[in-house]
């Protein structure tokens, strides 16, 4: 391989390697309901492998954009891409097997099934078999059912709740419905995880240990993850990077560091006078 600088480079200057794409990029992204204006014009770019945080108020405009970024709802202007590929618009079954899953500040699980069959649930979305071996109940697909078990059980004890496999998700604590909705999201194999308020109704221990599991979780799964809190010093403490909303609009972008400094952040977030964390 030639190491000549293409022909239309200028004599003296080096050729720069070209920018990693985006796993996820934003452009313009905007949602009206009526006369409201939920989400305006937003954008930003999340990379692989980190931890991307969207912090603002109540009323901010962060579910609504989770919303529009995982197919939920649509948008009124503006793109999402994936690896540089727009998906605007694309529903979120097509999103999932693209690799991107979400939880729900709501919990969404099924409440009479237990917590492994929870997880099985989403295990099976993406382990199809033919039709006639699960019919005929063939050897092959027993050992697929017990292979998909044992995946399900790893992915509770990767949670923390591998001891209460087998309890309805309704008896579990709220902490462990938590763990167990990010346990089937899991499941799905995804490469970017869109949390909706994971720490609500945390106390500070639990979010704590909530941390230190996302972190974990992001590294032994090589995800890059997405979360929405409204929590202060759970985000600053946990994301690389950070985007605040206000009113529907990106006020800031940066580093914790440096989202924290900023004036408009302390005045619409953190409230004048700058009560940091």
């Amino acid at each position: 391989m030639s190491n000549q600088p293409p022909a239309n480079t200028p004599p003296g200057e080096a050729t720069l390697p070209r920018a990693e794409e985006p796993l996820l990029g934003v452009e313009g992204l905007s949602c009206r309901f009526g006369g409201l204006v939920a989400v305006d014009g937003v954008n930003l770019e999340v990379r692989q492998g980190e931890i991307f945080g969207l912090l603002g108020p109540n009323g901010a405009g962060k579910t609504t954009l989770f919303n529009l970024i995982s197919g939920l709802t649509p948008p009124t202007a503006g793109s999402v891409a994936w690896r540089g590929q727009p998906i605007t618009g694309a529903s979120s079954h097509v999103l999932a097997r693209l690799g991107m899953a979400r939880t729900f500040q709501n919990l969404r699980l099924f409440s009479n099934l237990s917590g492994l069959e929870n997880v099985l649930v989403g295990l099976h979305r993406r382990a199809r078999q033919p039709r006639l071996q699960v019919l005929l109940g063939a050897r092959a697909w027993r050992r697929h059912e017990a292979s998909l078990r044992d995946q399900a059980l790893a992915l509770l004890d990767s949670v923390g709740i591998a001891a209460v496999a087998h309890r309805r998700a309704n008896d579990l604590s709220y902490g462990q419905r938590r763990r167990l909705e990010i346990a089937r999201a899991l499941a799905t194999a995804p490469q970017l995880l869109l949390l909706d308020e994971p720490a609500a109704g945390m106390n500070p221990s639990e979010k704590r240990e909530l941390s230190g599991l996302i972190r974990r979780l992001r590294d032994d799964h090589q995800l890059t993850v997405l979360i929405i809190e409204h929590h202060v010093p759970l985000m600053m403490e946990l994301c690389d990077r950070i985007a605040v909303l206000n009113f529907g609009r990106r006020i800031a972008l940066g580093h914790p560091a440096e989202v924290r400094r900023d004036p408009a952040v302390i005045e619409a977030y953190l409230g004048p006078g700058g009560c940091r964390p």
